[in-house]
């Protein structure tokens, strides 16, 4: 596949998304975002494809918005449709007033492969909130992060106030966004936003063998609801709710070929060979959920 900003490989079970704009420090422009939601989109329509590792060319893992446009970065024109009508008023129910990075990170969010962040350097902004929406975040030691937004007097975007305060907790998430500091990964090592610190050459390799793990030993219907399970999970009220959704998700996976190769091979001491596929074998109610709509 060919992409104007980003490098894409599959190997054995595993893609590797690459942001490729390393003169620029991978900096997120909004045709990096158009790459990003349509690679996804093929990896949800690929059944080879059971695990993703995302990382950035270069010195840096993504340093935030391209910032050449000046005082004009954040304000909307240019966008070639623009939501202000007259008398100056702002219609922000407009489709064009949608945040790109949020059309990212929903995208992430709606994926049915575990997703890997190999964050190999500075990841500021956008590149860092773009990352909240992947399930395992390793850093380079050389990584940095920020969510610098008040410093250019925006607010966070991404959905990252669903995400972020999820992630590390409410006091950490403002903490962070109040300042805008950008701190060495030693830092905020221990926050739970990073699962691992990792030298500068031992990134990937780490990021490929949590993905191999989940390729060699686990059914590809199953990660891809417990994917979407433990991510909506996330905004329900009452275990009723996941009691309702466990049951049915079990009663659905245990009358399935999966589940009987996955009792028999471990009788019978030897590795699984799943052949449920996610293109074709989600449960009957799936999806449980009404997507919501940009009103």
């Amino acid at each position: 596949m060919n992409f104007q900003y980003l490098l894409y490989k599959l190997e054995d079970g595993i893609a590797t998304i690459t942001i490729n704009r390393p003169d620029k420090l991978n900096a997120f422009t909004p045709a990096m975002a158009d790459d990003l939601i349509s690679v996804i989109d093929h990896i949800d329509a690929d059944d080879d494809v059971k695990a993703v590792v995302i990382t950035g060319a270069g010195r840096a893992f993504c340093a935030g918005a391209d910032l050449s446009s000046g005082k004009d970065t954040f304000n909307g024109e240019g966008d070639g449709e623009s939501a202000v009508r007259a008398g100056d008023t702002v219609d922000y129910s407009d489709e064009s007033v949608r945040d790109i990075g949020g059309l990212v990170t929903l995208r992430l969010y709606r994926c049915l492969k575990p997703i890997i962040a190999a964050i190999n350097g500075p990841a500021v902004g956008v590149g860092i909130t773009m990352t909240l929406a992947m399930d395992i975040r390793l850093a380079s030691e050389n990584a940095k992060v920020g969510f610098v937004f008040a410093r250019r007097g925006i607010a966070p975007e991404a959905a990252s106030s669903f995400f972020l305060p999820r992630i590390v907790g409410i006091s950490r998430a403002l903490e962070w966004c109040f300042s805008g500091r950008v701190y060495p990964i030693s830092e905020i090592k221990d926050s739970g936003l990073i699962r691992k610190v990792c030298s500068e050459q031992e990134l990937l390799p780490e990021a490929y063998a949590i993905a191999r793990e989940i390729v060699d030993n686990t059914a590809p219907v199953s990660v891809a609801l417990i994917r979407q399970m433990l991510w909506r999970g996330l905004d329900m009220n009452h275990p009723m709710d996941a009691h309702k959704l466990d049951s049915r998700v079990i009663l659905s996976r245990g009358r399935s070929s999966d589940a009987a190769e996955g009792v028999v091979s471990f009788i019978e001491k030897r590795p699984p060979e799943f052949k449920n596929q996610v293109s074709k074998d989600m449960p009957d109610f799936y999806p449980w959920w009404d997507e919501p709509k940009y009103l």
